[in-house]
């Protein structure tokens, strides 16, 4: 429900950026092309969630039922090995980690260079780094994408689920503004029960508070 609001209101917020005033009658007016683009868009991410639902297993069966080509055996490495290559070459000194294991792709997105602290809007100046991570998920749109927030361990337990929840819903509606199909998307808060360094130290803590993007491939 969380997800399908969120989108809902990103709707309605670029309904507004799109809106224009006639110089002759001062009637605002939407645009057509803008508005409904947008409008298309979120609406296929509301839709693709509400089918594909958040497991993988349920996005790849509907993502192949819609007609999207699934990838099998040798074809899978060598789909990731093309998209590992161009991520690295748009994300170099972005702040941007890009690891890779197996056939899946991890993107970690430290949360002091894309959040204001304790916040969970997307920071304007962080904007053209997502905008590069967007223009290759949807070249390469054979994949199956998870967005899952983490916070440190500081505060409680249910402020700091909410954050990572609301963390991860801001970076997938962005990604949904320029253009990728929320069918292929899920986003989740894990809150402060994933950390990948120590919670008793500023430089363990400020490691765990992340939004990582997991990018695997559609199988057949």
């Amino acid at each position: 429900m969380i997800k399908k609001l969120s989108i809902l209101a990103l709707a309605a917020i670029y309904l507004t950026a799109c809106t224009t005033t006639d110089p002759y009658t001062g009637e605002q007016k939407v645009s057509n092309t803008a508005g409904g683009a947008m409008l298309g868009a979120a609406a296929g991410a509301l839709g693709g969630l509400a089918v594909g639902g958040g497991g993988r297993e349920g996005r790849n069966a509907a993502l192949i039922g819609a007609g999207i080509g699934a990838l099998a055996g040798g074809a899978i490495g060598n789909y990731m090995d093309r998209q590992e290559s161009e991520l690295r070459a748009q994300l170099q000194g972005t702040g941007i980690s890009v690891t890779r294991m197996g056939d899946r792709i991890i993107l970690n997105m430290p949360s002091n260079i894309t959040f204001a602290t304790d916040q969970y809007a997307v920071m304007p100046q962080f904007y053209p780094t997502l905008n590069s991570v967007a223009v290759v998920l949807n070249k390469f749109n054979q994949t199956l994408i998870d967005i899952n927030g983490h916070t440190d361990s500081t505060g409680s337990l249910a402020h700091n689920q909410e954050l990572s929840q609301n963390r991860a819903q801001s970076v997938a509606n962005y990604l949904f503004s320029q253009g990728l199909d929320g069918r292929r998307v899920s986003a989740m808060g894990f809150g402060p029960n994933e950390p990948v360094a120590s919670n008793a130290t500023p430089e363990g803590r400020a490691q765990n508070r992340r939004v990582e993007i997991q990018i695997a491939p559609i199988k057949a």
